[in-house]
């Protein structure tokens, strides 16, 4: 007779991924067997974690609630469960146009799906966990780590703290314990997640504790490397960054999300920063953490940008180099401040010119930046097989969104497992080596 099972299925960002890993533990504690994004589902029971953050993310999230809904009404799924930020924000409309769903819970709340489907498994002997234990999901060799939720910035475009919130850190002890407890289950690589870095302790104690917190992460024996995503630019803390080129396990990576560079962006986007101190923050970040890679992300096609506006941005990301870059178009979201106090005055068709034209710049960036590579010698960590390669990264690589590195199948190297690589070839994106 076939196991039954939980299909957890996991959409948006890596955040939400914590959420859905959380979950899971706590199900395999009352007897369930969890399966994350199955490429099968036959669950008796499927829990689908929403994104609700821009339009694209909205309707794959709705997409998958509705095949879903098809599988339960074909007799293939018992019950249906949905979480997350999409019925966080939309809960009620939800509930009256998709009656199908069993239960819906929020970005807070599904921890409640636990209680749902406990009566439907025979009891068993209840397993210790602590809350902030999980059900990994991603390679045993890394994990994420969420230190925060909620936003307090209120950008014009973000639907952000619309769902979440303000921003609330999670205590500092409480943190450094789950750094402990991912290293005493494989984990070598912890990536440090929130919606706003910057902001993190100033709910707490009215004073920035992510040097801190790192600087205290990177003393924890087993942590090879600490890579920190979303960092805020506008009260940037720049205590991180002697913390960065102290501790070796500090990659020289740093996520901070900047989306626009002339001061009439700026402004409009309320990022409550003027383009000679954004210049200013990342010129001393690269000063103070020699090598250091920058990822960065930026929106084009946002209510009042001119021609103007996007040839200045042109041009300053041919001067700012950005290591890593990704772009998007504007999205109107209901609720937001551009949302109610601005038209949505620029066509697809110009968002789009604009988004490839900026996608070009990078990738010849990206090409040279690959070239210079060639020749040296890089620690590489090894995430998986692909065809004939060892497929790893460096530590200027966030898992699953920036450059890989492909090794030839000449020797056998182990998954989870350190070496230095020299590079003998380099693509826009990818980089070739071969064991030292």
């Amino acid at each position: 007779m076939r196991e039954k099972c939980i299909d957890i299925i996991s959409l948006g960002c890596s955040k939400n991924l914590v959420d859905s890993e959380r979950l899971m533990r706590q199900l395999e504690t009352i007897g369930w067997t969890c399966r994350h994004d199955p490429a099968r589902p036959d669950g008796e029971i499927a829990v689908i974690n929403t994104c609700g953050f821009i339009g694209d993310a909205k309707e794959e999230s709705i997409n998958t609630i509705l095949q879903f809904t098809q599988r339960k009404q074909a007799g293939k799924l018992n019950r249906l469960y949905v979480m997350g930020c999409l019925s966080q924000r939309y809960l009620k409309d939800l509930e009256n146009e998709i009656p199908e769903v069993d239960g819906w819970f929020g970005k807070f709340d599904f921890m409640r799906i636990v209680e749902e489907v406990g009566s439907q498994k025979p009891k068993v002997e209840s397993q210790k966990s602590k809350g902030f234990e999980r059900k990994l999901t991603t390679p045993k060799h890394y994990a994420y780590l969420k230190i925060s939720e909620g936003c307090n910035r209120m950008c014009s475009y973000c639907a952000i703290p619309l769902i979440t919130g303000r921003h609330t850190s999670r205590p500092m002890n409480e943190i450094l314990e789950e750094a402990k407890w991912l290293v005493s289950e494989g984990v070598k690589e912890i990536n440090v997640i929130a919606q706003d870095l910057s902001s993190y302790g100033l709910d707490l104690e009215h004073r920035h504790l992510l040097p801190e917190l790192i600087d205290q992460m990177a003393e924890i024996k087993g942590i090879e490397w600490i890579r920190l995503h979303y960092a805020y630019p506008t009260d940037f803390p720049y205590e991180l960054l002697p913390v960065m080129a102290k501790h070796k396990n500090v990659c020289k990576y740093l996520d901070i999300a900047l989306q626009h560079c002339t001061d009439h962006m700026l402004g409009l986007m309320r990022r409550h920063i003027m383009r000679t101190e954004q210049d200013e923050l990342i010129r001393r970040i690269r000063r103070e953490v020699p090598e250091i890679c920058i990822r960065t992300t930026l929106m084009v096609g946002h209510p009042g940008e001119t021609d103007a506006d996007f040839e200045e941005m042109k041009a300053w990301v041919k001067e700012m180099q950005f290591d890593r870059m990704g772009a998007f178009t504007y999205s109107d979201e209901e609720g937001t401040y551009a949302n109610l106090h601005y038209k949505d005055d620029i066509p697809q068709e110009v968002k789009e010119k604009r988004l490839n034209e900026l996608m070009d710049i990078q990738q010849g960036i990206s090409a040279k930046k690959m070239a210079e590579k060639v020749g040296k010698q890089l620690r590489v960590i090894v995430d998986r097989q692909e065809g004939d390669y060892y497929i790893g990264r460096t530590e200027f690589d966030s898992p699953e969104v920036d450059c890989e590195v492909l090794i030839p199948k000449s020797k056998r190297l182990r998954i989870g497992q350190f070496y230095n690589i020299t590079i003998t070839k380099a693509e826009e994106f990818d980089l070739y080596g071969e064991l030292c």
